[in-house]
């Protein structure tokens, strides 16, 4: 006890010294006051609002996909800053750096397995979150720039991981950047630029690797930490994340939510013209302190992203070929993962797959939250059962529909009776053309028998989702050498 006693009084001692007070303004906050007024003036913790509604707290609302990306970007540079301390950019020794990690430095495969699964994790949990605030309108006014700038987010994303599956210099590396800057060259006019100022010159090399590797470590994580600092500070300045009318206040939070007096005052303090997106949004009644209710939820989210991606580090190791070799490919040559669905387009037209999804895709959804002008059902998943209906039809439906397309090309593909086709006829006449087709008929159709743009757009976003996702799964798994069709089980390993 006597001991208790001491330890007490000395950190009593310490936390009353000039030099304490200075760098931390308050003690540890016992009342709901205290904490919000910790939560403004922390350098860290000002990051979050001082209050949030309940509804931002249901997991089964937001799934928490932007904060677990969130913590994924947090591992990630942790674990890219150190592995930067044993790792040189150079083609003579990124290869044998790699070994190094593997074999010679300590707890080296754990740092390299963890920046190899979270950097999948967040590609993954990103597109995740965004299909998230798709499904619940939450990209309305006054969201619309933010929704453009998750679109942005989720390039960056692809781009950083893309520029960091060189640095191994491997050959699952070295010949999925080749492909990947192939499809990169496709576009015309910019293309074959786009192609030399990422390589640095005509073929993967020397200055492929530093280019690669600057923008991995410099630019883009540069990029990506404005781009996350707007996106935050754009939530709280919208309101907060979206949510229903007549979301439930602050008695679905729990024992020690705030409870509001029975008066309210008011003060006018200037006479201006219109509302920030704020006034309206929220009131004080409707909310609770994020210290506690969502402080200590994103500790906990924290620990359990950081044990999860910990642990796969442990039991499954980064994938490291041999050594990169330019005059043996391998048959097949595949993109990393998440451009396989457009390596399988671009097997059918490079025009198609290179060129028109892609670009279609990127302006299509930066275009959502402007030609969506609907305000009904706003933070509801899908809007209404008809939505959910929607977008259940439209994703089963793309995918045997995606199949056939596959294998009436297989069988009655236009080069089968045309070899050599003009290239206009090529273009038209592929899957990649007609699904892009049936896609927008689909999303028409819906619309003109719903009268209800929002349920065309969900139409369309699901038959894309379902289509990339099979597509993708066909890259992985049943494409082998000269990117013939395969059964997985009868073939020997898949490369990616």
């Amino acid at each position: 006890m006597a001991d208790e006693r001491d330890t007490g009084t000395l950190a009593a001692r310490i936390m009353g010294t000039r030099v304490w007070r200075s760098v931390f303004r308050h003690d540890y906050p016992e009342a709901d006051l205290d904490r919000m007024s910790t939560m403004v003036t922390n350098f860290f913790l000002h990051l979050m609002p001082a209050k949030v509604h309940p509804n931002s707290l249901r997991l089964a609302y937001t799934w928490a996909l932007g904060m677990v990306a969130l913590f994924l970007t947090v591992i990630l540079f942790v674990t890219g800053f150190l592995l930067m301390f044993f790792y040189i950019p150079s083609t003579d020794w990124a290869y044998h750096n790699m070994k190094d990690l593997q074999f010679v430095v300590s707890f080296g495969p754990l740092l390299r397995n963890m920046h190899r699964w979270a950097a999948h994790g967040m590609v993954a949990l990103v597109f995740l979150h965004m299909c998230r605030v798709f499904y619940t309108g939450s990209y309305r006014t006054p969201r619309e720039f933010n929704w453009v700038l998750g679109v942005l987010l989720w390039v960056v994303t692809l781009f950083l991981s893309f520029t960091g599956y060189l640095l191994p210099w491997d050959q699952l590396a070295f010949w999925a950047i080749t492909v990947g800057t192939s499809i990169a060259s496709y576009p015309p006019w910019i293309g074959e630029t786009i192609r030399v100022l990422l390589l640095g010159g005509g073929t993967v090399g020397q200055g492929a690797l530093l280019r690669f590797y600057v923008l991995h470590v410099a630019v883009l994580p540069a990029i990506l930490g404005l781009l996350v600092a707007i996106h935050f500070w754009r939530i709280r300045k919208d309101g907060g994340l979206s949510r229903p009318a007549g979301a439930p206040g602050p008695a679905a939070a729990g024992p020690g939510a705030f409870a509001p007096g029975p008066l309210k005052t008011y003060a006018l303090m200037e006479v201006v013209r219109g509302t920030s997106p704020m006034v309206g949004a929220q009131a004080p009644e409707e909310e609770v302190p994020s210290w506690p209710h969502l402080l200590f939820r994103l500790v906990v989210l924290f620990q359990g992203v950081l044990v999860v991606t910990m642990l796969l580090g442990v039991f499954f190791d980064a994938p490291l070929e041999e050594l990169a070799n330019p005059v043996h490919p391998p048959n097949p040559a595949k993109a990393p993962w998440y451009f396989l669905g457009l390596q399988e387009l671009v097997s059918y037209s490079a025009l198609v797959g290179g060129v028109v999804v892609p670009g279609l895709l990127i302006l299509g959804l930066m275009s959502i939250p402007y030609v969506d002008r609907e305000s009904d059902g706003e933070g509801v998943w899908f809007t209404a059962p008809r939505g959910k209906k929607v977008a259940l039809w439209s994703f089963v439906g793309t995918a045997p529909f995606t199949g056939l397309l596959i294998f009436l090309n297989a069988r009655l593909g236009l080069r089968r009776f045309v070899p050599e086709p003009p290239q206009l006829l090529a273009d038209l006449l592929n899957p990649a053309t007609l699904l892009l087709v049936a896609i927008a008929v689909a999303s028409l159709l819906v619309g003109r028998r719903t009268g209800s743009r929002r349920m065309a757009a969900i139409a369309l976003f699901s038959c894309f989702l379902s289509a990339y996702i099979l597509l993708m799964v066909i890259g992985t798994f049943f494409r082998g050498p000269n990117w013939d069709w395969i059964w997985p089980w009868a073939a020997g390993g898949r490369q990616g």
